[in-house]
């Protein structure tokens, strides 16, 4: 049954896999390391350095605050199911 929570869910999921995504191992083999990045001051504003800026933002602000919303999520999921 589809209702508001789903997509928050979601989210959620999402936001957790692009946390926990590991640039050696994944991101390397798509051509989205740091190693395969531009140098310093050659800023090129393509799709590439777009999604590896996005994934590196997400992984560093949002490493905090998933834990504790993922945290409420597992404690509202036992309480409520």
């Amino acid at each position: 049954m589809f209702n508001i929570r789903t997509p928050l869910f979601v989210c959620l999921l999402l936001l957790n896999a692009v946390a926990i995504l590991s640039e050696d191992r994944f991101l390397g083999r798509l051509g989205l390391s740091h190693r395969s990045d531009f140098g310093f001051g050659e800023s090129k504003d393509t799709v590439k350095s777009r999604v590896l800026n996005l994934i590196r933002a997400i992984r560093t602000v949002m490493t905090f605050p998933l834990i504790g919303i993922n945290a409420i999520v597992i404690v509202y999921k036992l309480i409520l199911g």
